[in-house]
């Protein structure tokens, strides 16, 4: 299977970023936890312009993520693997698997408690730490098995777009939002008039931003519908998507998400971490992203093969899916991200977030470890 540029750039980059992620999170959490920890965590709560850093981070930086997110999924939906139907029915069967159950398992532990409303937590995937993980196992991955995880993780960023867009939105101020959809209608509008200047649908995806903030949507929200007013053309180098997306990628990775993960993993770790991890929100969250995850994935890909709706790719073995399942459980951005819209609690805020790094780097490690022990025993049956 050859790679496009676009997607081997995609891939390179995420894996890139990955690691900075990592490093990024270690640093963050050691100052957080030092003499000087106050002083670092309250920079993030800072005021600037009458709101706190943290907004600005996850407010407004992360919309220019989800922009990235949306144009790689409408290059996915035109002409990549979920364009073609019988190929994308098994990362979409899979993605929905690895979102329902880990969503379930959260709502078992949690139903009737105050930490219900964090059912959405363990449902995401991190694409930057996915891929990063993925990428340490280096050639002995299939080129199938990595557009399988950016397929799914994909899917998984869409479906988390949607349950932040209609569960996790405040009261919604019907003239703002009005506002917004009128300008994303204009946004429309000058797609079909064959406007090609990205600049004016980035200045008016800035308005669409502001008025979906005052409406009570989530304002990152504004940065998928953008991507997808953004004319796409037939897709190649001269169209103004892949440009955006081309100029995109590095600053996501190498700023925005590192900013992001400083920002978020500032956490003075509470003497009491150890008791908080055998709390229901901890449990639900750490057993969805290690346990339901991989099995939601597994459990629906095998499903939809088995019903004849699509096929394992060319390269893969079935216990692939499950290992690639666990590297899924790798939650961490999304995760964080949708926690900080689930909850106000400050203490269930700290529990989360280290019930999502502990989860997360358990199932990076076993998807590891794992696919490592796998990929291998396939190579060495290989003529």
């Amino acid at each position: 299977m050859r790679l496009s540029r676009l997607f081997t750039e995609f891939f390179n980059s995420e894996k890139a970023g990955g690691l900075i992620l990592v490093a990024c999170t270690a640093v963050s959490l050691v100052i957080a936890n030092t003499p000087v920890g106050d002083h670092y965590i309250h920079f993030w709560h800072a005021d600037v312009a009458n709101k706190p850093v943290e907004f600005w981070i996850n407010d407004a930086l992360m919309a220019i993520f989800f922009l990235l997110v949306g144009l790689e999924l409408e290059r996915e939906l035109y002409i990549g693997e979920l364009a073609d139907i019988r190929k994308s029915l098994l990362p979409v069967f899979a993605a929905i698997g690895g979102m329902a159950v880990p969503a379930l398992i959260h709502f078992i532990f949690n139903q009737g408690t105050p930490s219900q409303h964090g059912v959405a937590i363990p449902m995401a995937t991190d694409i930057a730490f996915s891929l990063g993980v993925l990428s340490l196992l280096g050639n002995r991955v299939p080129p199938s098995l990595k557009v399988f995880l950016t397929a799914l993780a994909i899917i998984d960023d869409l479906g988390a777009i949607l349950v932040i867009a209609f569960f996790y939105s405040k009261g919604i101020a019907s003239l703002y939002l009005g506002l917004a959809l009128g300008v994303f209608g204009v946004m429309l509008l000058l797609n079909r008039l064959r406007m090609h200047k990205v600049w004016v649908y980035l200045l008016l995806g800035v308005v669409l931003w502001y008025f979906m903030y005052r409406s009570g949507v989530h304002a990152t929200i504004a940065g998928v519908l953008t991507a997808f007013a953004i004319p796409f053309g037939n897709g190649d180098q001269k169209s103004p998507s892949y440009h955006l997306q081309h100029v995109l990628h590095k600053p996501v990775a190498f700023f925005i998400l590192p900013l992001f993960a400083l920002a978020n993993t500032a956490i003075a770790i509470p003497d009491t971490w150890m008791e908080d991890l055998g709390s229901v929100n901890s449990l639900g969250i750490m057993l969805g992203l290690l346990l339901g995850k991989p099995v939601g994935i597994f459990l629906f890909a095998i499903l939809s093969i088995m019903l004849g709706l699509s096929k394992i790719p060319a390269g893969l073995q079935k216990v692939n899916l499950l290992w690639t399942g666990l590297l899924a459980g790798i939650g961490f951005t999304m995760s964080i991200f949708i926690t900080h819209l689930a909850f106000t609690d400050e203490a269930l805020i700290v529990g989360s977030k280290i019930a999502i790094i502990i989860g997360s780097l358990l199932s990076g490690l076993l998807g590891f470890v794992l696919l490592k022990i796998s990929l291998k025993k396939t190579a060495n049956q290989i003529p």
